[in-house]
């Protein structure tokens, strides 16, 4: 069976400010990747600056997003990687998530009603967030990690997916099967 999705995966950050650059190292391993294990179809790779309408015009109509932004939380940890979603507690965490970039998204996106189907959040916190490029060796290190990640979330999104196209299963409890049919 066939399962359409639309899936996006949107990096955010600023590729000249050395850590913050992270996501787009991710997407360029995921575009790597692709190459010998191609992403569904209907995936969209594709980098952003913060800015709100941006993100939301990326993620529209999509069942699943996954954002890759950096963090910034005090105290530092350079390497950690923060998963969040939406339907989880708060997908905004002070000090962790920049609240103008994804956080303000979601914001206008749920009074919009424009939120995707299932949002799906990782942030690495960064040692380095001057002016440059190249990443400092800890956030560097997350790059293929954090590429496995996305791709186990694109899979369980797809499971998901099919499991519930396929139809209701049967509940009528302790794991029998549903009763037979009887001719009159």
């Amino acid at each position: 069976m066939t399962v359409s999705t639309r899936i996006a995966v949107i990096g955010v950050g600023d590729p000249d400010r050395h850590d913050d650059g992270v996501a787009r190292a991710v997407l360029c391993r995921l575009r790597e990747r692709a190459a010998e294990r191609p992403l569904p179809p209907g995936t969209l790779l594709a980098a952003c600056d913060d800015d709100p309408a941006r993100m939301i015009r990326l993620w529209e109509n999509a069942e699943l997003a996954v954002v890759l932004e950096p963090a910034h939380a005090r105290p530092s940890h350079p390497g950690r990687i923060y998963r969040l979603e939406l339907d989880g507690a708060a997908l905004w965490r002070a000090g962790t998530m920049r609240p103008n970039g994804l956080g303000a998204a979601v914001n206008v996106a749920r009074a919009l009603g424009r939120l995707p189907g299932h949002l799906v959040a990782y942030a690495v916190d960064g040692a380095d967030s001057s002016l440059g490029r190249g990443l400092s060796d800890p956030v560097a290190a997350t790059v293929g990690h954090l590429a496995e990640c996305v791709e186990a979330e694109i899979v369980r999104h797809r499971v998901a997916a099919a499991r519930s196209a396929s139809g209701p299963a049967w509940t009528g409890g302790a794991g029998r099967p549903p009763p037979a049919s009887r001719g009159s």
